[in-house]
């Protein structure tokens, strides 16, 4: 029997790692994996094919078209918060002309398969765009249609790339006489700041946490950009790549909506230091705000409403705070640097 071949975007990202590892252990996908990095080498084993290439490379893209019967998309790819401030338009073309491409060719895989290619597309807190401090400690848990104006390049990205999810599965080509024989199934999460042990932070907005523990951890000081009274929602990597999983098996007719968020704690910059210190005595972390930064982090809710994502798919974490640091985070880490340290 044929595997179903699927295809992941930003292989080599925090994401990607997680879901190839996860998929590729189950041994019932054939994945392409494709990256504008070389795929670790561990991660190989696991796929079909490792491309090194850019979305934005149509010719690519078309090859994969017509090599491939690519039945799912997790589309990962992205150019993230902190890094997109510094050169927005890059961050634009690879952001909304890349996601624009894959949609694309979901809908010439869909056209040429008869039925609907599933595109998972992983969003982000950062869609949201609270306007202060009391606002935002005022707001609770914000729902999917609240307060949707972002300030920074990413938000107003990922913001977009879910409503031409939305076209591409609803309303593509709809004056068209074929209109409605070819569709996308697009379904997207809405992340908060996700913290991995395997792989470092690169260029998120919420990485202050991360970061802090994997300093801690090489014993390499740390100062933080945000006040310690920053709240943010996370959560780690294992519960992302389960809930993009969860996900993308439910069926259609369950799903009330095109985009949901999730979560699974709420934790200020200063008991992320305490936990840190706790299990790291020696770590040299100080705060020490950025103004731009800090403004952005504001603007960005400290939890978020994700009921929907339980009600309609079953969403719920396997990792709560007490055990995301205890038996995934803080383990991991410092095996990980122990085994560094042992290797040099």
């Amino acid at each position: 029997m044929r595997k179903e071949v699927v295809l992941i975007t930003g292989a080599n990202g925090e994401m990607g790692h997680g879901l190839i590892q996860y998929l590729g252990q189950q041994g019932t996908y054939d994945i392409i994996a494709l990256d504008v990095q070389p795929l670790d080498e561990h991660l190989k084993p696991y796929c079909l094919r490792a491309i090194q290439g850019d979305i934005l490379d149509t010719m690519l893209l078309g090859r994969l078209v017509a090599e491939f019967e690519i039945r799912t998309i997790y589309h990962l790819a992205s150019i993230l918060s902190t890094k997109a401030e510094y050169n927005p338009e890059a961050a634009h073309r690879v952001n909304v002309e890349g996601t624009l491409n894959l949609l694309r060719l979901a809908v010439e895989q869909s056209q040429w398969q008869g039925k609907p290619v599933k595109f998972l597309y992983p969003s982000s807190i950062a869609v949201y765009g609270l306007p202060d401090l009391e606002t935002k400690r005022c707001a609770g848990k914000v729902k999917e249609y609240n307060w949707l104006e972002p300030t920074t390049m990413y938000g107003c990205n990922k913001l977009y790339c879910e409503h031409l999810g939305r076209y591409y599965a609803r309303y593509y080509r709809q004056l068209a006489a074929d209109y409605g024989q070819s569709s996308v199934d697009f379904r997207s999460i809405r992340f908060p700041g996700l913290i991995s042990a395997v792989t470092i932070p690169t260029g998120g907005t919420s990485d202050y946490g991360p970061e802090m523990l994997h300093h801690a951890a090489q014993g390499l000081p740390y100062k933080c950009f945000v006040r310690p009274d920053t709240r943010l929602p996370f959560m780690a990597m294992p519960d992302a790549i389960k809930a993009l999983l969860q996900l993308e098996v439910a069926p259609r007719s369950a799903l009330s909506q095109y985009v949901y968020n999730v979560t699974s704690f709420s934790i200020s910059a200063e008991e992320f230091y305490q936990i840190v210190k706790k299990a790291f005595p020696e770590a040299e972390i100080t705060f020490e705000p950025h103004p731009n930064r800090q403004k952005i982090v504001d603007s960005w809710p400290e939890d978020v409403d994700d009921s929907a994502a339980r009600q309609d798919w079953g969403w719920q974490p396997d990792y709560d705070l007490e055990r995301a640091f205890s038996e995934y985070l803080i383990p991991a880490v410092r095996q990980r640097y122990e085994v560094a340290r042992q290797i040099r």
